[in-house]
């Protein structure tokens, strides 16, 4: 039995038990039993799945602690698995040697700024369970491949940058369940490059992880070289992330700028202007999101999309997001339907919340309740906007109370607004104008019902759009 205290460790949280654990993965079964106990370390702990085969690490029902006193990870997980996920791939030593390690009920705390908690290369199905990890740099690293990685119940908490990093990774099958994951500097979870796929972040609450979120004041380079914090961000501007599920999580913060609940980025890909057949285009890198039934709010933006296809935003409540709720640019294929945003705010607090999509083509947005947006300004925007859009929809919304107008277009084309009830019912309303459609385009704006324009209801450029069948209430 690979009991740490057999083989030299004290557990005091003062002497260096380096020695002493690594001592016990070497040596003994493979298994590294943490008694109860501060074990301070001050290099990572190697466990070579390729060397001693089977292992882990087993802590003592969250009494056991890892001061992690070095730079690098606390523990390290090193694997050979080269394969996909499909067994006729995994080789006889990943099932003799490797497979499944597991780490589980034990506390991991940084002393370096440097310092990880986890950090997992070549790894086929390891299980982080109950762990609690925080003030490191990173709580949970995945590098190089990995595959069918599950992260449950666990707590990532006040690390100084991110809380899940899938860092360059060739990573598929991954869930992240029944986590708190709050207080981590720059991102809760994040991808970065690489290749991701099949991954479903699911039953989590995600809050509070940006540079501002503690109240402390940040220097402006610090938040420069950090700008706007991220609950959950996938950056594949130079990888792909695609086949994700995000539902039923808890994902709010407070307010940094520039910051994002949920941030996803693709490559640039060049998509047709509004009159032009669509060319030939690359694969994009971000695609096949599904965002469904979270809460989301209290951040800059809730949902914000930048070259980015295929993509549901379904069954959420969104709110208090301080610029926008949903963003979207340079995007294709995007489901906006069956949400509630609104703002939470009383009428004499600051203008916030919208949704606006732009130099996007194939966006539905339909059956929402709104209430109280309030993008854009007197002269541009409205609580929906379409600015350089093709081939698109606002359908079915109920789009109440509004501060400027509730629904406007700009140099869109084949695109309609229609079965809407856009009403401003306010005792001194604001609403501008219930439709706006300006510049060039051949648009539909039919079957509305409109009420409440301190201006006009209808606002429609010559020859921007056809006008059937609306309802004008004065």
């Amino acid at each position: 039995m690979s009991n740490v205290l057999g083989f030299g460790a004290i557990g005091d949280g003062v002497a260096d038990d380096t020695s002493a654990l690594q001592h016990t993965l070497d040596a003994g079964d493979g298994v590294l039993r943490l008694n109860r106990g501060t074990y301070r370390i001050t290099r990572p702990l190697i466990l070579d799945l390729t060397k001693r085969g089977f292992g882990g690490v087993r802590g003592e029902g969250g009494t056991s602690k890892i001061v992690m006193a070095g730079p690098g990870p606390a523990i390290r997980v090193i694997g050979d698995h080269q394969g996909t996920a499909s067994p006729r791939t995994v080789q006889p030593h990943t099932w003799e040697k490797e497979r499944f390690p597991t780490i589980n009920g034990v506390e991991i705390v940084g002393e370096h700024p440097e310092s990880v908690g986890i950090e997992l290369r070549k790894t086929m199905k390891c299980v982080v369970s109950q762990v609690l990890i925080r003030q490191c740099r990173i709580a949970v690293h995945l590098v190089e491949r990995n595959r069918d990685f599950l992260l449950a119940d666990s707590n990532l908490y006040d690390n100084h940058e991110i809380g899940l990093f899938l860092d360059r990774c060739n990573l598929h099958q991954i869930i992240v369940h029944g986590c708190h994951i709050s207080w981590n500097k720059v991102a809760g979870i994040k991808s970065l490059g690489g290749d991701v796929h099949n991954l479903q972040i699911v039953g989590n609450d995600i809050e509070y992880n940006n540079l501002t979120a503690g109240g402390d004041k940040i220097p402006a380079d610090v938040l420069d070289q950090h700008p706007g914090g991220s609950e959950i961000l996938f950056d594949a501007t130079d990888g792909i992330i695609s086949e994700v599920t995000i539902s039923g999580n808890t994902i709010q913060a407070t307010l940094q700028d520039r910051g994002a609940n949920i941030r996803v980025l693709g490559a640039a890909v060049q998509r047709p202007q509004p009159a032009d057949t669509p060319p030939a285009q690359k694969a994009d890198t971000a695609h096949l999101i599904n965002i469904t039934g979270n809460v989301l709010g209290s951040q800059w933006r809730a949902v914000e999309l930048l070259n980015v296809s295929r993509v549901t935003v379904t069954g959420n409540t969104i709110y208090d997001s301080a610029d926008l709720s949903v963003y979207g640019q340079a995007c294709s294929g995007i489901v906006v339907t069956g949400n509630a945003f609104s703002w939470r705010g009383l009428d004499n607090e600051p203008r916030k919340d919208g949704i606006r999509f732009e130099d996007s083509d194939n966006i539905v947005v339909s059956s929402l309740t709104t209430q109280r947006l309030c993008a854009g300004s007197k002269d541009s925007g409205a609580a929906i906007t379409f600015v350089r859009c093709s081939d698109s929809s606002v359908s079915d919304c109920q789009i109440l109370d509004p501060l400027h107008r509730g629904v406007e277009l700009e140099d869109c084309t084949r695109c309609r607004v229609s079965n809407n009830t856009i009403a401003d019912r306010r005792q001194q309303p604001s609403m501008s104008q219930a439709i706006r459609v300006k510049g060039k385009g051949s648009n539909l704006v039919a079957g509305n019902i409109l009420s409440g324009a301190v201006d006009r209801l209808l606002d429609v450029a010559e020859g921007a759009a056809e006008v059937q069948g609306n309802m004008l209430i004065s």
